[in-house]
């Protein structure tokens, strides 16, 4: 998810260019190495992980350490949380009842959730679907309200999603709906919310069963009510305290149900590729659902992003782009996504650029990037 945290990270990236793979670079295992390798010397992330598919195959890289203080290895593949890469899986079941009949898109949301939708500037009958999954709302971010700036604040707190709604709700909105694109995690609530009135079911079951066991995807998962730990192997993720103090604490054992269906599931670097190239291989979409998503808007996340419905592309050092998300939330930050020949590199790193330097958080934050640039583009 992108947070307060990370505001500063995100405006720098856009004022900055991407360190460049050489266009035409033959594949070089040793290259992607030497940028993971990068990210725990130079950039100060205690561990990163990466897995890169091409030709058919899978590899899996790590550097670092799995926890700090102790000669632990990082596990290969290891399962981390992926923040805001939830979006994309709750966008999928969306555009699903889109193709069923269930849900239109240009539809207001006030049609699949009646009188919820309210505050200063905010009404759910000029709200659509579209909007929510795009960003283009202007609905307020709730995640600036819930008091994220100090970890302890949230860390072993359970929120349920209308409160979440409701701290939101609370404030006026940013814009008119439409009249630009602005990152809302209050967004994918709603969204989540849809699916929920829509299916009567809960939204973490309609993800598993629709897209998470459809494609056998064994190391993905959205944690049950009032898990705080991470299921299989993983390395240990690091947060500050707080934004004012330089105090480092232990990420791991976190409840993320306030980050729901905007970012609360866990995965692993190779479920993420899987996960995305099922997706642009036309395995959980029909193709004009899958046309939709990938109508984009020029978006201010990172250089040349455009974001579609719940989904990213990234303009690529080599030519062309990749398609995919990305997430921030304590401890983890990941970035990756698939080319269209097949291509995928996800990374993930064990803390937020700049929890160890907080100089250095804009450069660490593009180093990631430009590793995912490094992969893919190495693996011609």
């Amino acid at each position: 998810m992108k947070t307060k945290l990370l505001a500063p990270v995100l405006a720098a990236a856009l004022a900055c260019g991407l360190a460049a793979a050489p266009a035409g670079a033959t594949p070089d295992r040793a290259e992607v190495q030497q940028s993971l390798d990068s990210l725990v010397r130079k950039e100060k992330f205690p561990a990163a992980l990466a897995a890169v598919q091409a030709k058919g195959r899978s590899t899996s890289y790590t550097s670092g350490t799995g926890e700090l203080g102790k000669s632990t290895p990082v596990p290969r593949d290891g399962q981390v949380r992926v923040g805001s890469n939830t979006k994309t899986f709750v966008a999928v079941v969306v555009l699903q009842l889109v193709g069923e009949g269930k849900v239109e898109l240009d539809a207001p949301i006030e049609r699949y959730l009646p009188g919820l939708v309210r505050g200063q500037g905010i009404d759910g009958r000029a709200i659509t679907v579209r909007q929510l999954l795009q960003h283009t709302s202007g609905l307020p971010n709730y995640t600036a309200y819930i008091g994220l700036e100090k970890f302890e604040n949230v860390q072993h707190v359970y929120v349920q999603p209308r409160e979440l709604l409701d701290r939101a709700l609370a404030h006026p909105a940013d814009f008119a709906p439409g009249a630009k694109w602005e990152y809302s995690n209050t967004n994918y609530l709603l969204a989540g919310l849809l699916i929920e009135r829509v299916t009567g079911r809960p939204v973490a079951e309609q993800v598993t069963e629709r897209v998470i066991d459809r494609i056998g995807l064994r190391d993905t998962y959205w944690p049950e009510v009032g898990d705080q730990t991470i299921d299989g192997r993983h390395p240990h993720g690091y947060v500050l305290a707080d934004d004012v103090s330089d105090r480092v604490v232990d990420a791991t054992e976190l409840d993320p149900s306030w980050g729901w269906a905007a970012g609360a599931m866990i995965s692993t670097p190779s479920d993420l590729n899987r996960f995305f190239s099922a997706l642009l291989g036309g395995r959980l979409l029909g193709a004009a659902q899958l046309a939709q998503m990938r109508t984009t808007v020029e978006a201010a996340t990172w250089p040349g992003a455009r974001y579609g419905l719940g989904l990213v592309s990234t303009p690529l050092s080599c030519g062309g782009v990749y398609w995919g998300h990305g997430g921030d939330i304590h401890g983890f930050e990941t970035r990756g996504g698939v080319t269209e020949d097949g291509r995928g590199a996800a990374v993930a790193v064990t803390a937020l650029p700049g929890t160890f330097d907080k100089g250095n958080a804009e450069r660490a934050a593009l180093a990631v990037l430009s590793t995912v640039d490094t992969a893919l583009c190495t693996s011609r």
